[in-house]
């Protein structure tokens, strides 16, 4: 008679007890499909110009080959294919469900700060005129555009607490913190964030993406957020925004799978600070077992989608370069971990900080289409501040 293997079950934590637990230096990725904490670094994955995918799958190999339990593949991608990236297999990784709906603890008050525009305002309208001009020759057909803010505090920034804040402010948030450090950083530098949005979701042969694309800025008035919304249903520019980008991750999607749904309709979601048309679509796996089928391999096939690029693809991003005058380092990149067997987790960059000691350096971006106006471009690029800034205790700032 065969003795059955014994299975050594995963700990079980609370995901209060892992946000609790999460230090600087530290990889914490939550969302309604779990809690992940990761700490040390066993190995660093080094793509060296080729696929994340396929590095991160020789990695995971050879962490399972050392006796690493649990290994799993976890950081940041930058915007650009070729930009920089912050993926390792740590050495301990903690589980656990979903976060909690808590009271959101209040910002920090008292602390002073100094805002600088990059660029100036001014600057950013000038720069959605000039993408106007592009779309009108028929160059593009949409192309985001970004600006940042710097923020300056007399006082180190306590990323924890920031984290913390932005989990229990959205539960339902791709909540993130990565360790970003760059060779010339003065202090340990980290992506921190709450993504509305999912790139790409694994588990077994089974993926989900949810795309957004059309915004509007939340008020917290129930009639007027009514009226925002039935807006933002019917608002062609809107509508024809969201269609560019679900129609790309649909395509892309499908040449990995065998089924493929996807809803005629968006619908619309809100978040504390913002409404999105959103469209989520399901797929099955045609060979789950490829590395490009894994979880990082279809966030790399997709990334940057039209939600943070443009259409098409190369020319916007192109364009982006030529308008944008700071570059986006991790802004609109991809963040999450993959596993052994491939399942795993990548959600969007956006309503993300970048943080280094005092310093805050926030981001935000607009689609430009046919008919869209500087005045109101800008004005959305503000409304998406709002998420880090009232996490910041400063959403009045601008």
């Amino acid at each position: 008679m065969s003795i059955p293997a014994l299975v050594r079950p995963r700990p079980v934590h609370r995901a209060s007890d892992l946000l609790a637990a999460y230090l600087p230096g530290s990889f914490y990725f939550s969302s309604p499909r779990g809690t992940l904490l990761a700490d040390g670094v066993h190995s660093r994955v080094r793509a060296a110009g080729a696929s994340h995918a396929r590095a991160a799958a020789e990695a995971l190999d050879a962490a399972a080959a050392a006796g690493v339990p649990d290994p799993v593949v976890a950081g940041a991608v930058g915007f650009r294919p070729e930009a920089e990236s912050g993926l390792v297999v740590p050495s301990v990784v903690r589980r656990a469900g979903a976060p909690a709906v808590v009271r959101a603890p209040e910002a920090e008050s008292g602390t002073s700060w100094t805002l600088t525009p990059r660029p100036e305002p001014a600057h950013y309208a000038d720069s959605v005129r000039r993408a106007l001009e592009l779309i009108g020759r028929g160059e593009l057909s949409k192309v985001v555009l970004a600006r940042s803010l710097e923020l300056a505090a007399e006082s180190p920034v306590w990323v924890p607490a920031l984290l913390a804040r932005l989990v229990r402010a959205d539960p339902a948030a791709y909540a993130f913190a990565a360790d970003v450090t760059a060779p010339g950083d003065p202090a340990p530098r980290t992506l921190v964030g709450a993504s509305p949005e999912l790139l790409v979701s694994r588990r077994g042969a089974t993926v989900l993406a949810n795309p957004l694309a059309g915004s509007a800025r939340r008020s917290g008035d129930e009639a007027q957020d009514r009226e925002t919304v039935a807006r933002l249903r019917d608002s062609a520019k809107d509508l024809g925004e969201h269609a560019h980008t679900a129609g790309q991750v649909a395509e892309v999607l499908g040449r990995f799978c065998t089924d493929l749904e996807v809803p005629a309709q968006p619908e619309v979601i809100g978040t504390p600070t913002m409404w999105h048309l959103s469209t989520r679509i399901t797929g099955r796996l045609a060979d789950p077992a490829a590395p490009a089928c894994s979880a990082l391999g279809l966030a790399e096939a997709l990334h940057p989608t039209p939600a943070v690029g443009g259409v098409p693809g190369p020319a916007a991003v192109g364009a982006i370069a030529d308008l944008e005058p700071e570059d986006r380092g991790y802004f609109a990149g991809m963040v999450g971990w993959t596993g052994l067997d491939g399942d795993g987790e990548w959600a969007v960059t956006i309503r993300s900080a970048e943080v280094c000691e005092r310093t805050v350096r926030l981001s935000a971006g607009a689609g430009i289409v046919a008919g869209s106006e500087p005045a109101a471009e800008l004005a959305e690029t503000g409304a998406k501040f709002r998420t880090l800034l009232r996490a910041l205790g400063l959403e009045g700032a601008v």
